[in-house]
């Protein structure tokens, strides 16, 4: 079992930026592909970026790109989502997520995730 905490979330002007972190408890010294998700109110939960376990390979939805980074610290057990440039359509819950399967390859589709923190909240207004 793998626990996920996400922190970091808040209120942010757009434009800004913010960066999350994820951290990772339990049984950290298995491989694991680590991913962001967001849902947004009244819409379904959707992928935003994951990073592979070597960190070699990143992987992010269109919507993104050039503002987000994904980056991990395996030593420390924590994965980091770097927003910058924020767009009030960037409001949303953020969710990290463990996949197991393969470690090389970050995916993009939810159920490929085991393992979910309980998500932080980022607003931000105009």
């Amino acid at each position: 079992q793998v626990q996920l905490v996400e922190s970091g979330g808040g209120l942010v002007q757009a434009g800004g930026s913010l960066r999350l972190s994820c951290a990772a408890s339990g049984r950290t010294s298995s491989r694991y592909v680590m991913g962001w998700f967001r849902q947004a109110p009244g819409k379904e939960r959707e992928f935003v970026g994951a990073i592979s376990w070597s960190g070699t390979r990143t992987a992010y939805v269109d919507s993104v790109k050039g503002r987000f980074t994904i980056s991990r610290d395996n030593a420390k057990n924590t994965v980091y989502l770097q927003m910058n440039s924020l767009k009030p359509e960037d409001t949303a819950v953020y969710y990290c997520a463990a996949d197991r399967g393969t470690p090389d390859f970050p995916r993009a589709r939810e159920d490929s995730y085991d393992y979910w923190g309980q998500g932080t909240p980022v607003t931000v207004f105009s």
